[in-house]
């Protein structure tokens, strides 16, 4: 991590002067920060590096129909890219609801598009909500057979990021898949980190997303992307996916900074994922008792820490050794649902490798203390 001009000034707000603090950190187990100059440069560099000389153009041609080629490669899969995710899941979902007649779909409840997206499937596109799961919970086929009646489609997904990033086992997803088909329902695995979950199945991605009829994945989480994402399924679910996104005014003039670092992180980021969920487990396994960890063995490179304590007087402590160490071993903590707990969320990046998971127990140790 590099520094930055943010400013000095002790009145600043907490929250801000640790941004500030973790931002000029050399070293960091999370993923690393550089300034947009620095983003810009390396973009730069890379489509010289990639043989990049044609521009996209409405999303066609260029690097995203390149993006798009070796996704789908990935995948098993014909892609179609869009500019959100949150566009993306939508149209997947809308697609799957006309087709079949039916307006109900089944997700979790701590699904991204029931937390995070202001009710939008709702709203935007008529859709009747039932919950697969509630809680921390990964789904099964027992929670499917548990919704009596048709279904447009069932959304799984993975790993499930608001309950520390769990995960169904490989068998449970793929029994899950066979029920959705034997009563004509349509799968649908929400990949967003479907990059970070390979490791915890250990199969080929391929293999992964072929469990399911239509996939969504993006390119900025574990990949390190500027934004976008990726819709994936057969060549007329695609077919309809262009078009919605074009309804949707997601088909931009261009995408081709955001196509280009895609590219980027599928070979320089992707490669290192696994070895990062191999780390974020040892320091879980090297963490003392009194901090808790969700999942207690990490199914991905995130996962959830959590520990008794005051939130205010252990970020002003963090603050401190944030400046002092200039390693940025925990962000910032905040109240958890249970009263007199803490709980902060850890995302492993190709940084963490260069350091011991034991010391930065450690760090984590002495600030909980």
């Amino acid at each position: 991590m590099r520094s930055t001009a943010v400013g000095t000034a002790t009145e600043q707000p907490l929250e801000q002067r640790l941004r500030a603090a973790m931002i000029a950190c050399r070293q960091s187990v999370f993923p690393a920060y550089a300034s947009p100059a620095e983003v810009f440069d390396g973009l730069a560099e890379a489509c010289r590096e990639l043989g990049i000389e044609e521009w996209d153009v409405y999303a066609e041609r260029g690097p995203v129909a390149r993006l798009e080629a070796e996704v789908g490669e990935l995948l098993g899969k014909p892609a179609a890219y869009f500019p959100s995710g949150v566009m993306a899941q939508q149209v997947a979902l809308r697609i799957h609801a006309d087709n079949a007649g039916n307006r109900r779909v089944a997700l979790p409840d701590l699904s991204h598009l029931l937390v995070h997206e202001d009710d939008g499937p709702r709203i935007l596109q008529d859709l009747r909500i039932e919950h697969l799961t509630t809680g921390r919970t990964t789904p099964t086929k027992a929670h499917l057979d548990a919704i009596p009646g048709p279904l447009a489609a069932c959304l799984v997904e993975i790993p499930l990021r608001d309950a520390g990033c769990l995960l169904p086992t490989f068998d449970e997803l793929t029994e899950l898949a066979e029920g959705c088909r034997e009563r004509g329902i349509a799968f649908h695995l929400d990949g967003a980190r479907i990059w970070e979950s390979q490791h915890w199945f250990g199969k080929p991605l391929a293999d992964i997303a072929g469990i399911a009829d239509t996939v969504y994945t993006s390119f900025y989480k574990g990949l390190g992307g500027l934004a976008g994402a990726a819709l994936l399924g057969e060549d007329d679910f695609v077919a309809q996916a262009r078009l919605w996104r074009h309804r949707m005014g997601g088909t931009l003039y261009r995408s081709t900074a955001e196509a280009v670092a895609a590219l980027v992180g599928l070979r320089d980021r992707l490669p290192h994922i696994g070895q990062c969920v191999i780390w974020g487990r040892a320091l879980a396994a090297a963490l003392p008792a009194y901090i808790t960890v969700q999942p207690q063995v990490p199914h991905t490179n995130t996962f959830l820490l959590y520990a008794a304590g005051d939130p205010d007087e252990v970020n002003t402590r963090l603050l401190a050794e944030l400046e002092e160490q200039s390693l940025a071993f925990s962000r910032p903590w905040t109240a958890a649902e249970e009263p007199g707990r803490m709980v902060t969320e850890m995302t492993v990046g190709q940084g963490a490798l260069e350091l011991d998971p034991a010391s930065v127990a450690g760090h984590l140790a002495a600030l909980l203390d």
